[in-house]
């Protein structure tokens, strides 16, 4: 795998399943899009749970089968794995457990969970009740959460507990507003994210633009930080290694805070 490329371990790319593409002609623009920013291997990760309670594994992973067919008549080099955007609830580990829900790619050690909107509750229970099942939860996006968002002491305990943190890349670069982004920026001072990704929903919407993460990152957080949650953390999640863990010291606190308290002002 060419050390310049990116993995994307969370996209809405598979068509007619949840809020991202409507039509396989967009997927497959979407696809070769990433390809143009330099991504080499992305996880299709519709929505489950919640709202999306009517995509099954079975649904994802046919749809996800035909997807891969298809950039393959396309001739579109990308790899594409299977997986999901699980909204947290009480019956997760329970459906977890009886495979009505999909792991990220083939090693299947790690998942995405998506917070509930607009509530902040400790959210550990989980990290508790899927590490017997050999699953490690990846908290998507807590930075444009809401209430929980403003909580650090929550997603401190569920860093504790041994969760992982999932930043957007859209909301280092304002795409969510500076109010986000100031958030997005301090989970990364704090040490707490493990993983960016581009949460990515349409070829118009959300565009996975993956230069301008990775370039904003370098500027946060040094190349070898960039490097770590754009290149290294998601091949290592998609193959079930563990993750690396990122090193703020390099981290400039000064430009982070100012940068804070302007925006708070």
């Amino acid at each position: 795998m060419d050390d310049q490329s990116f993995v994307d371990i969370h996209c809405h790319i598979l068509p007619g399943l949840d809020d991202g593409p409507s039509t396989w002609e967009e997927s497959l623009q979407m696809a070769e899009f990433a390809v143009s920013q330099g991504v080499v291997t992305l996880v299709a990760t519709p929505h489950q749970l919640g709202a999306f309670s009517q995509n099954s594994a079975d649904i994802i992973r046919e749809t996800w089968k035909e997807f891969k067919d298809k950039l393959n008549e396309e001739n579109i080099p990308l790899q594409v794995e299977c997986g999901a955007d699980i909204r947290i609830e009480p019956e997760l580990p329970a459906k977890v457990a009886r495979g009505e829900i999909l792991p990220l790619g083939p090693a299947g050690r790690y998942v995405l969970v998506e917070p509930p909107p607009d509530v902040a509750i400790p959210l550990g229970w989980v990290v508790d009740a899927l590490k017997p099942l050999g699953l490690t939860p990846i908290l998507t996006h807590p930075e444009r959460a809401g209430l929980l968002s403003r909580q650090l002491d929550l997603l401190r305990h569920w860093v504790a507990k041994g969760g992982l943190i999932q930043l957007t890349g859209g909301s280092l670069m304002g795409a969510f507003g500076l109010e986000v982004q100031a958030r997005a920026e301090r989970l990364l001072y704090e040490g707490l994210v493990h993983v960016v990704a581009s949460d990515a929903h349409g070829i118009f919407r959300r565009r996975p633009l993956w230069q301008r993460f990775y370039e904003r990152l370098k500027e946060l957080v040094g190349s070898q930080g960039a490097d770590l949650l754009c290149r290294q953390n998601p091949r290592r999640i998609i193959h079930g290694q563990k993750i690396l863990s990122l090193d703020i010291t390099g981290i400039s606190l000064v430009r982070i805070v100012r940068r804070i308290l302007l925006r708070a002002g």
